[in-house]
């Protein structure tokens, strides 16, 4: 565990620095995109932080090639790790082209399926789910689905990208809790060689995010763009399906009796699929929800637009830290739920748990319309009380003024205050 918290450390602290330099450069010499009209912010800001966090992921794994103890994940799965690092830095040099001269959607999508394909064929795959030892069938079948899982939660995350912090925050969450997930196993079924690869992934994964975050919190300095958005979904699928298509529930001790973690079959079976899916359930409903509605009006499942759940919640009345704290919550309410029914007993803790959360999740969603919801229910007491004539008007979300059409040209120097987003 110390190693694994240390490899965090370092590379939070890589990145970090990193970041601070890809700043200076990108205010230099320009290098950011102008503002779109779906965009939050007001003013020109470089979207370079992928490259950062792609650097932090490098330095990091040249520290874990020559520390004795992570060193195993080079000696155990070389191939993989190396497809993983260039996967990574294709798509990363994809989302900076993208980012700065914004490249048509199928040729993003082309190099995320190269990069998924590499991955799948270095042996990162799907070969078996977690339910009663079902195998998923064919090398080919593997390797189809494999891609396939490595493309959706590419795509996942980077729909959720539209607010400052907001990706790295439920990146830094989510890993977090896949990585304690991924550490309990190995306490409890011994460690094994495919342990190796999505523990460390997990760990630099928490690095990045967090190291990224000094400068991504709100009111931002720099994005993450989509180089770095599609870097952390690659990573995160990457370590889900290294961990998910590779267990044996028996190792857990699941129908013997002797389950030592996931204390009942159902539980023991199902949580090592449950919980990938869990710490994405955010981002996955975000792309469901945005592929059915551009499908039903007509357009590309990939045009941009401005009605993800995070605009509506800028819409519903969050200012924007709020909004970026509420996914936040829905994240860690998930997450945790999991894990506690993962390791405590009786199970029902857990049910329990994430019930209570979900309600206090769901308040603090629609606290702005309950609020007016309310201001409106006294105002109309009131008003009969004085004996006027109250006419009940139909409610309507209250919408957020667009940006001026017109921006600054010249990006804010670092000797300014940082500009604060407003709506687009």
């Amino acid at each position: 565990m110390i190693q694994y918290v240390l490899v965090t450390f370092l590379t939070a602290l890589t990145t970090w620095a990193l970041s601070w330099a890809v700043y200076k450069i990108a205010l230099k010499y320009k290098l950011y995109p102008e503002i779109r009209d779906r965009d939050v912010h007001t003013r020109p800001t470089p979207r370079l932080g992928g490259v950062a966090m792609f650097l932090g992921v490098i330095a990091a794994a040249i520290y874990a090639s020559i520390n004795p103890f992570l060193s195993q994940t080079f000696s155990d799965a070389p191939g993989q790790l190396i497809a993983v690092l260039g996967a990574a830095a294709l798509i990363v040099v994809v989302g900076v082209l993208d980012d700065l001269i914004d490249l048509d959607w199928m040729i993003k999508l082309a190099a995320q399926f190269v990069a998924a394909g590499v991955i799948a064929f270095s042996g990162v795959q799907l070969y078996s789910l977690p339910i009663g030892g079902i195998t998923v069938g064919s090398s080919q079948m593997s390797f189809v689905l494999t891609t396939f899982t490595l493309v959706l939660i590419m795509n996942a995350v980077n729909f959720i990208d539209g607010l400052d912090g907001l990706v790295a925050g439920v990146g830094l969450i989510a890993n977090g809790a896949f990585f304690i997930y991924g550490y309990l196993l190995v306490r409890s079924m011994g460690q094994t060689s495919f342990f190796n690869l999505p523990l460390l992934l997990s760990a630099i994964l928490v690095g990045i995010c967090a190291g990224f975050l000094f400068l991504n919190w709100h009111p931002a300095r720099m994005f993450m763009g989509d180089a770095g958005a599609l870097l952390i979904g690659l990573l995160m699928a990457t370590s889900a399906v290294a961990i998910t298509g590779q267990i044996d529930p028996s190792a857990l001790g699941v129908g013997q009796g002797t389950a030592s973690v996931g204390r009942t079959q159902l539980i023991g079976a199902f949580i090592p699929i449950i919980l990938p899916v869990a710490i994405l359930v955010v981002p996955l409903l975000d792309f469901v929800l945005a592929v059915f509605r551009r499908t039903v009006a007509g357009t590309s499942p990939f045009t941009a637009d401005r009605k993800h759940l995070h605009h509506r919640l800028l819409d519903m009345g969050h200012s924007h830290l709020q909004a970026v704290l509420v996914f936040y919550a829905w994240t860690a309410v998930i997450s945790a739920s999991c894990l506690i029914a993962f390791v405590v007993t009786p199970s029902w803790i857990a049910v329990v748990f994430l019930v209570v959360g979900v309600i206090i999740c769901l308040l603090w969603t629609f606290a702005p319309r309950l609020n007016r919801w309310r201001a409106r229910s006294i105002a109309v007491r009131e008003a009969r009380a004085a004996g006027e004539t109250v006419v009940p008007e139909p409610f309507r979300a209250p919408r957020r003024p667009k940006a001026p059409a017109e921006t600054p040209s010249d990006a804010p120097t670092p000797d300014l205050p940082a500009a604060k987003d407003t709506p687009a």
